[in-house]
């Protein structure tokens, strides 16, 4: 409450000072905020003319309220305030007014509207915001306050503190506590309270206030500095009422100038004796006459060793005739020149430098009577300009696409080889990066493209780029490099290297391995055709054999009653068969199909079972029984089913033949199983076998690789080749008790298949 009553008594001085309205309301808001139950006050000046309030002072203003503005009124409001002079906001926002749409905007509910008049005969409204909750009969304690206030304020005369003062002043008791503060320290002071004008005192005010006192003297010329400002302070003792006025004199500028004043030229000194830069002093003919210590640094000699030497002396044969030349011509007419050329160290190696000069004329005779340069070494630069110049040339020599980007994803440059690869012409605009790349692509480097690279500075993928018209798509290898400039601005470069060749090859590697697969299933039924003619063969003799008897049954029709019946049974059962045996057939032929590999998705489970009706009649010649633990419920992979029922032939066999090796004409078991391992779906083949040593391992999935007498290696290393073709992977680990398991490893969902362009012939 203290700072509310010395900024109320600051208040209640302008007021009898009469200054202007807006000071009088700024200082009278400071001092109802300084109450920590309201929130924001507003005062406002009736227009009689516009038939509205209108805001008063620096405060933030009221936002408009709803309508036209030019219907604006607040007449209503002008006349229930004659009535009653006090009003809630909830009464206020009743009425059909402007300034009650103002308080909904600015949402303001709590709190009253009081009516003053600051200045006589001019209707006023104070608005006072309160917190929610806090009780609003306090505020008509307020507005009786300030109507007595009003009442008893008269003009004064002779004033300790002139309320008119052009600068910040304020009245202080004996102990340097703030009594009364003038609108111009108000004004500075804001918002804050009252305690803060401390900061705008010297620090040592207290002291400063009780020698003033106790001396019966002026203290001027104390210095006080507060962010950027500078004030000077003057302290005037009042014994009789023991009192203080502190006055200040903004002296920001003046301090300031003096003090860079005295900076510059102990700077000039500094920099003089201690630059990097080379300043020296020349006759017109380019005598030395004088040069700062640099000149050890950058040329090797003391200055005393180069007064008196012409600079010509040091220039680079090639430059000196054109050196001299231009620069006596350009200092005549222009009176400055800036050079760049090469000059000798003592040492004997050239440096490039270069060198700003400005001729001294004569007063009256306007003739160069003096030089005075400025030399920097720019060897460094010089060759970064040279090695960027050649990178670029390799830049543009490059038969790699490159193309730039600027940080929103903009094509700002392409290089030759783009341009011609995008039937992009020379002088035609740049197109947008989205026209260039597949949709999948383009997304690929929105979400982790740039987010990469600038975290790495690089990002690499394959993708697809579309020339501009008709022409077919380009596979490329593409590389996202982030750089930054030598301002810091970042900046990025796609290279991209064309891959139709490497794509035409991994196509034809494909149709080379589809071959070698489909010869790979000719040599496996071969040697299965005992099996497979053992399967055709029971249906065809179990055919016969119903035949046969249906004939017999057919002859006794006369005679027996339940000939017919035994007929239609027959004709089933060879109906039946004869379909078993079309199944085998069919599966043969589909295990057989030679053509391009289809991806689709597929049920692992049920590809495994017909593998595993593939061989097992050579199982059962074995005496190895197949345990099948598969789930009905495995979800999906994405693969050609014939390749993938000829890997899982190939593991099942190998591991029929380990069985029979370590187990001869004895009982032996295969555990098949498949299940579900995170991302992916795992097929595993578990023998009884003799196992493989660690080094076999390693070696099992080589080519030409293997260790029955009569193999061909091929069998485990296609294999793999074809699970890896589609994302997967081909594992052998040693049995939990012994023998070996093979894994086949597939990823779940579509996996994107490779791109390929196929020949127009085969």
């Amino acid at each position: 409450m203290y700072d509310m009553r010395v900024q109320l008594q600051s208040w209640l001085r302008l007021q009898q000072e009469a200054l202007p309205l807006a000071e009088r309301a700024d200082v009278l808001r400071h001092a109802l905020q300084a109450c920590p139950e309201v929130r924001q006050a507003f005062y406002l000046r009736w227009q009689p003319d516009s038939g509205i309030y209108s805001h008063v002072g620096r405060a933030q203003q009221l936002p408009p309220g709803f309508g036209d503005p030019l219907q604006a009124s607040d007449q209503a409001l002008f006349d229930a305030l004659l009535e009653r002079r006090r009003l809630t906001f909830a009464e206020l926002r009743q009425l059909p007014c402007w300034l009650a749409g103002r308080l909904r905007r600015a949402a303001i509910s709590h709190g009253q509207a009081l009516s003053l008049a600051l200045d006589e005969g001019q209707p006023g409204l104070l608005l006072i915001e309160v917190a929610e909750g806090v009780d609003l009969h306090w505020l008509g304690l307020v507005h009786e306050l300030l109507d007595t206030l009003l009442a008893v304020a008269g003009p004064v005369r002779g004033a300790l503190l002139p309320g008119a003062d052009p600068q910040p002043s304020l009245l202080l008791d004996a102990e340097a506590r703030p009594l009364e503060l003038n609108a111009v320290l108000q004004a500075l002071l804001g918002d804050r309270p009252v305690s803060e004008v401390d900061a705008y005192l010297p620090v040592n005010h207290v002291r400063l206030v009780r020698a003033c006192l106790e001396q019966a003297r002026p203290i001027e010329g104390v210095e006080a500095e507060l962010g950027d400002d500078i004030f000077i302070w003057t302290f005037i003792p009042d014994r009789v009422a023991g009192r203080v006025l502190a006055r200040a004199r903004q002296a920001t500028e003046a301090i300031r100038a003096e003090r860079e004043a005295a900076r510059a030229r102990r700077l000039y000194r500094l920099i003089t004796e201690n630059t990097t830069d080379l300043i020296s002093r020349h006759t017109p003919d380019g005598c030395f006459l004088d040069a700062s210590p640099a000149s050890w640094t950058l040329l090797g000699y003391w200055p005393e060793e180069l007064r008196g030497r012409f600079v010509q002396t040091l220039f680079h044969p090639q430059d000196q005739a054109q050196l001299e030349q231009s620069t006596r011509e350009a200092l005549e007419q222009d009176g400055y020149h800036t050079m760049t050329y090469r000059i000798r160290h003592r040492d004997g190696h050239y440096l490039w430098f270069e060198t700003a000069s400005r001729a001294i004329r004569e007063t009256y005779t306007g003739a160069v009577v003096e030089i005075v340069s400025v030399s920097r070494d720019i060897t460094a630069r010089v060759q970064a300009e040279e090695n960027r110049r050649r990178l670029a040339e390799v830049v543009e020599a490059n038969t790699d696409l490159v193309l730039f980007l600027d940080p929103e994803g903009h094509l700002t440059h392409l290089n030759p080889s783009a341009r011609r690869a995008l039937r992009i012409a020379d002088d035609a605009p740049l197109p947008a990066l989205d026209a260039l790349l597949a949709a999948q692509d383009m997304a690929a480097l929105r979400r982790d493209g740039w987010r990469t690279a600038d975290a790495s500075g690089v990002w690499s993928a394959e993708a697809r780029l579309q020339p501009l018209g008709d022409a077919a798509s380009l596979p490329v290898s593409l590389v996202l490099l982030a750089h930054r400039a030598a301002s810091g601005e970042r900046y990025y470069s796609l290279v991209a290297r064309d891959m139709t060749e490497r794509e035409l090859r991994e196509a034809q590697q494909r149709r080379h391995q589809d071959e070698l697969a489909h010869t790979a299933r000719l040599v496996t039924l071969g040697e299965l055709a005992s099996g497979i003619a053992h399967e055709i063969n029971q249906p065809l003799a179990a055919v016969v054999n119903y035949a046969n008897a249906s004939q017999r049954y057919l002859q006794s029709l006369g005679s027996n009653p339940q000939a017919a019946e035994r007929v239609a049974q027959g004709l089933e059962r060879i109906t039946e068969h004869a379909n078993h045996a079309s199944e085998v057939i069919k599966r043969l032929r589909a295990f057989l199909r030679k053509g391009q590999r289809r991806t689709q998705a597929l049920d692992v489970a049920q590809v495994a079972r017909e593998a595993v009706r593939l061989c097992q009649w050579e199982a059962t010649n074995c005496q190895v029984t197949i345990e099948e633990h598969l789930a009905d419920n495995l979800p999906p992979v994405y693969a050609d089913p014939v390749l993938i029922e000829q890997v899982l032939l190939n593991l099942l066999r190998n591991a029929i033949d380990a069985n029979r090796e370590a187990h001869p004409g004895a009982p032996s078991r295969i555990r098949l199983d498949a299940r579900r391992d995170g991302i992916q779906l795992c097929i595993g083949v578990s023998d009884e076998g003799p196992g493989a040593s660690e080094q076999a391992l390693a070696q099992m999935f080589t080519p030409f690789y293997t260790s029955k007498p009569d193999g061909l290696g091929l069998g485990l290393s296609m294999s793999r080749s074809i699970v890896e073709g589609f994302g997967g992977a081909l594992e052998a680990h040693p049995g939990e008790i012994s023998g070996l398991r093979l894994e086949c490893r597939l990823p779940l969902g579509r996996a994107e298949e490779p791109r390929a362009r196929e020949e127009q012939q085969e």
